[in-house]
Parts: C-alpha cells; sequence; structure tokens
C-alpha cells in the first residue's frame, strides 16, 4: 500500500529502532542499504561488519541474511558472507512487462476518474518535483512507486493490487539505479508523470494508457542499456 503524504518515507530509511527484535534491526537496515543502492549489486557483506554496523551478535545476523535471500535480493556463500545480487536483465524484462499489464489496465479503468484520484497524483507529483529540488534519489523513487500504485489502487481491484504490490521492491531498486545512473531522468520522469495525470484529468483513457506504456517502456530501455553495459 501506498503511504499517506504526512507519513511517506521510505520504509526502513531511518536507523532501525532499538525496541525491533535484533534480527528485525539487520533485516531493515540491510534491505534498506540494497534497495538505495548504499550496498552495491556484486558487492560481498561479511557477518562481522555486519554484526558491527547494526550492533548485534552474529546470530541474528544470519537470520536476517537467510530471510533476505528468499527475497532473492542476497545470495548466501557459507563462512564467506552474503553478495548482494545485481539486477539481471531477465529480472528487468519481467517487471516492465508486468508492469505494463497492470498498469495500463489500470489506467484504462480510471477513466472515468474516481472521486479524489486526481487530488492524489496531484499531491503525490508535487512532493515528486520538492524531492527532486533537494536531490533526494531515494525518496524521488518512492514517490514514484507511490504515483503508480496509487493508480493501481484505484481499479478497486484487491488482488490486482497484492500483485502489484509484490513488485515494491523491485521498483524501488531499479528505480534509485536509473536515477543514479541518469540524473536527467529525474525531470523526464516527473514530465511523464504530469502527461498521464493530464490525460486523466482530461477523461481520455486512450491517452492515458499511452502516457503509461511510453513512460513504463522508456524505464526498460534504459535498464536494458545499463544491464547490458
Amino acid at each position: 500500500m501506498c503511504p499517506a503524504a504526512a507519513a511517506a518515507q521510505t520504509p526502513g530509511a531511518a536507523a532501525p529502532s532499538r525496541g525491533q527484535p535484533a534480527a528485525e534491526r539487520v533485516y531493515r537496515h540491510v534491505k534498506q542499504a540494497v534497495l538505495d543502492r548504499r550496498y552495491e549489486g556484486g558487492e560481498l557483506l561479511t557477518e562481522g561488519e555486519l554484526a558491527e554496523a547494526v550492533g548485534v551478535s552474529r546470530t541474528p545476523v544470519r537470520e536476517a541474511l537467510l530471510r533476505l535471500e528468499v527475497e532473492g535480493l542476497l545470495k548466501l556463500y557459507p563462512k564467506k558472507g552474503a553478495l548482494v545480487l545485481p539486477v539481471s536483465a531477465q529480472e528487468i524484462a519481467d517487471v516492465v512487462e508486468t508492469r505494463l499489464l497492470v498498469e495500463e489496465h489500470a489506467a484504462r479503468r480510471a477513466v472515468p476518474v474516481p472521486a479524489g484520484l486526481v487530488e492524489r497524483l496531484t499531491e503525490l507529483l508535487e512532493r515528486q518535483k520538492q524531492q527532486a529540488a533537494a536531490g533526494d534519489l531515494a525518496q524521488v523513487a518512492v514517490t514514484d512507486r507511490c504515483f503508480h500504485a496509487t493508480l493501481v489502487e484505484a481499479t478497486g481491484n484487491r488482488i490486482l493490487t497484492r500483485l502489484y504490490d509484490q513488485l515494491r521492491d523491485r521498483q524501488l531498486r531499479m528505480g534509485v539505479a536509473v536515477m543514479h545512473a541518469h540524473p536527467e531522468r529525474v525531470d523526464r520522469n516527473i514530465a511523464e508523470h504530469t502527461e498521464i495525470l493530464q490525460a486523466l484529468q482530461d477523461a481520455d483513457a486512450d491517452a492515458a494508457v499511452a502516457a503509461v506504456h511510453r513512460h513504463v517502456s522508456s524505464v526498460r530501455r534504459l535498464l536494458h542499456g545499463d544491464a547490458a553495459r
């Protein structure tokens, strides 16, 4: 689900709370660092370094790393550590294909526009502009994803929304990667969101679908180009 404006933060961006179980603190620390690229794909993380960084023993570190391996973010190597898995070309293709199927459907279903949708998307677009001006690429990626999730949620299809939510971590990771590699993409991203919003305001379903298709496809081209390097 997309967070409310007042509470919108990158989940886990703040220092993990001391009140949380040790394994959960490690999990949140590592996951957030992978998503915002403080831990890059191909980087080897050791239990000792992570235990020291979070201030815990090695046992909860192992538990957290196993959980992250199941989620597909890490690959564990006994007695060596955990490798941060790079985003593969196949993963990019799979995520983009799924996004196109879901988001184009959502854009068509959004006309006639449900009450409050334009206002919510406008609010998110303004927030994204402020974050871009501040140079906070991690937060820009969060709000970018929230913009699209809000459109999907407006379908009222809970199964579709849950399916889309499963893409969240991959979308955030890819979004931050694109913005770091292509800083000019931030302004273009905002412009494309504006086009989607304008089509919805005009109650033009075909234009909204076309704008979503152009937007998601442009991200695919950039990601594929980076993955091929």
